[in-house]
């Protein structure tokens, strides 16, 4: 067996050990106040921790280009309260426009 699938099974076994014991946690931990507002902002800061990095890296290098413009579009449409499909396809087609023009 290559190293390759050692890391993958120990990654899947350590990732179902970690959603088993999260089951394992009493529901009177869980429902406290504190930690439900807590646990609401969690993926919303995983998921901007991944746009960041697939927005501004490139490797191992730190980099803007298109991708930041549609970022910067995306984030005033939010800021407007623009509909989800407008904020979407703006940022989109900034990024396009960027990327094609070199911009």
């Amino acid at each position: 067996m290559s190293t390759n699938w050692i890391v993958v099974i120990a990654t899947s076994l350590a990732a179902f050990s970690l959603k088993y014991l999260g089951h394992l946690i009493p529901a009177s931990y869980i429902e406290k106040p504190r930690v439900e507002r807590i646990t609401q902002f969690i993926p919303i800061v995983l998921l901007s921790g991944l746009i960041a990095m697939q927005t501004f890296t490139d490797k191992t290098k730190l980099m803007v280009d298109h991708r930041a413009a549609g970022i910067a579009i995306a984030f005033a449409g939010v800021i407007a309260k623009l509909p989800f499909p407008a904020v979407i396809i703006g940022a989109m087609a900034t990024s396009a426009i960027c990327y094609r023009y070199r911009i």
